[in-house]
């Protein structure tokens, strides 16, 4: 049976020889794993992207409804002040307290207070 011999200079050359083909395979899946690394970023980007969206969407959606309460508020506010305008104008018309108070839904107080102001203004206004 004849033996095989390897020399010193065989064997580095088989060493070297698998380390370029481990060298390879090493690249080569690097390089795919970049690849799939991309689209796996590409696909995060893309659902980060939709739930951004949807959020804009939400708080779109909440915006309009506050500024559909802001204008409820301004026309309950001018319903509020409606009766005191009212008021003032009955009181530059010369109504006296008791028909003021009854008619505008306000309180005797109230209604002294608006032809008090008024008076003095037409003072003011007449010096």
């Amino acid at each position: 049976m004849e033996s095989i011999v390897i020399t010193w200079r065989e064997l580095l050359i088989g060493i070297i020889l698998i380390l370029g083909v481990y060298v390879a395979e090493v690249l080569l899946l690097t390089r795919s794993g970049k690849g799939r690394g991309v689209r796996r970023s590409d696909e995060v980007q893309d659902r980060e992207m939709h739930s951004l969206e949807m959020e804009i969407s939400r708080l779109h959606e909440r915006f309009e409804t506050l500024q559909a309460e802001v204008e409820q508020l301004k026309s309950g506010q001018a319903s509020a002040s409606r009766p005191y305008s009212e008021a003032v104008k009955m009181a530059e018309g010369g109504v006296d307290v008791d028909q003021l108070a009854a008619s505008c839904g306000i309180s005797r107080g109230e209604a002294e207070l608006i032809i008090a102001v008024n008076r003095l203004s037409q003072q003011k206004n007449s010096l």
